[in-house]
């Protein structure tokens, strides 16, 4: 055969301009739409999409003392379970983090039944949890839990007396601190974000509380010890450091505040606090970020690039009445000219393409919100991680014993793997 002769690229050009002369502007309209493929084009509108879940069951107990003794007047049955449990339930994830090697994580539960008073015998840990997600290519879509870690105040670190105070380990509980986010340092070190105070809380690997709480001059809860009587509180309850970042150095935290602070006029600011590792010190300099609506809530952020986090907005509904949570692209640097940074929508957590249909069958007869598209549904969706260049790993806080996925049992703790196509464009 001979060899085809090639067109010199004047001419190319010229003929490709006549056609486009010639064409009807439906066809010119598809051309353009269509475009050049490339990698970085086809991430641009490719959709989120769920490529793994894991469930694990709300009854899942780890060795302990029972707990729940406070939630309801015991003996006694709420939405179908019986407290007090026999030992310390594995629920309400709030943050996840890298565990100690690849496919491993560190989850870490919140103050355990929503409220201080209810939760004085839920002890605060970590669990090292490993997903086996089921995807389109299998997998059993269950979760074994390993070892924890104990959060525990042995050196008299906290200010005020503690539910354990007069025993020697001095573990702590949800009557204690409530602890809503998570970073480790590079040396090893957990740091944590609380909302009783709003504290940051600093604990070596194990769980060993080394300083007193670090607290923001001027914001204090409802729950703070410190709060004299007939003081004003200057944060709702259950409204501090839901949401914590640390830097890709490991040497400053980002920690955000799920609501608006009581005095704002303007309550879709969320306040976002540069606190220094090595100085132990918040930073004068507070970024803003701005809600869609006031009653919005930050739920969690994670670090993806030198100056970006994703972060979590959330409504307080659950199940079907679940209707906005999405992730959102922030960059830290560069705030609008009304002082608020700037935000890109990256999922919508209540319409996540599942073309492979990984979410199903489902677990339990009455199941919402599965197939495609799949929606998260818990009433609180609190943990946000980057396992990947453009895959995150989203977690639920399970509140037990609240319904969201089944109306008519309590909910499991779920954990989901989503794609994110161009989840690091710099649009």
């Amino acid at each position: 055969m001979g060899t085809r002769q090639r067109r010199p690229a004047h001419r190319r050009s010229l003929i490709t301009r006549t056609i486009l002369l010639l064409a009807t502007p439906a066809l010119v309209g598809a051309l353009v739409a269509t475009g050049p493929s490339s990698s970085a084009g086809s991430e641009s509108w490719r959709a989120p999409t769920l490529v793994g879940r894991a469930v694990l069951p709300f009854d899942t107990l780890a060795a302990g003392p029972p707990a729940g003794a406070f939630v309801v007047p015991g003996p006694g049955t709420l939405n179908g379970v019986t407290f007090p449990l026999a030992a310390q339930p594995v629920e309400g994830f709030s943050a996840i983090v890298d565990g100690r090697r690849r496919g491993e994580f560190l989850a870490m539960p919140d103050n355990g039944f929503g409220a201080r008073a209810n939760s004085l015998d839920f002890l605060i840990r970590a669990y090292f949890i490993r997903p086996h997600f089921k995807t389109a290519r299998g997998g059993s879509g269950t979760v074994h839990v390993g070892r924890f870690i104990s959060f525990r105040d042995p050196d008299h670190r906290m200010p005020f007396p503690i539910v354990n105070e007069d025993t020697r380990r001095r573990l702590l509980t949800g009557g204690d601190i409530d602890p809503e986010s998570l970073q480790r340092s590079r040396n090893g070190d957990l740091w944590v974000g609380d909302e009783f105070g709003p504290w940051i809380l600093h604990f070596n690997a194990r769980g060993r509380l080394l300083d007193p709480p670090y607290g923001v001059p001027g914001i204090m809860s409802p729950n703070n010890p410190a709060l004299a009587p007939g003081e004003v509180a200057t944060q709702p309850n259950s409204r501090g450091f839901e949401a914590m970042a640390i830097s890709r150095r490991g040497r400053v935290l980002y920690a955000a505040l799920e609501g608006a602070t009581v005095a704002d006029p303007d309550q879709t600011r969320r306040n976002i606090y540069r606190f220094s590792i090595e100085r132990r010190a918040f930073s004068h300099r507070v970024r803003h970020y701005r809600t869609e609506a006031p009653g919005t809530l930050v739920a969690d952020m994670g670090l993806i690039g030198r100056h970006r986090v994703v972060l979590i907005e959330r409504d307080a509904g659950s199940g079907l009445n679940a209707l906005f949570r999405r992730v959102y692209r922030v960059d830290l640097r560069h705030p609008t000219t009304e002082g608020f940074l700037r935000k890109t929508r990256v999922v919508d957590l209540t319409s996540i393409a599942d073309p492979h249909l990984v979410s199903l069958p489902p677990l339990h007869p009455g199941d919402v919100g599965l197939g495609d598209p799949f929606r998260v549904v818990c009433e609180s969706v609190e943990a946000v991680h980057l396992v990947r260049d453009h895959r995150l790993l989203v977690g639920c806080d399970n509140n037990l014993p609240n319904s969201g996925r089944n109306p008519s049992r309590p909910d499991d703790n779920e954990f989901i793997l989503v794609d994110v196509p161009g989840l690091h464009s710099r649009h």
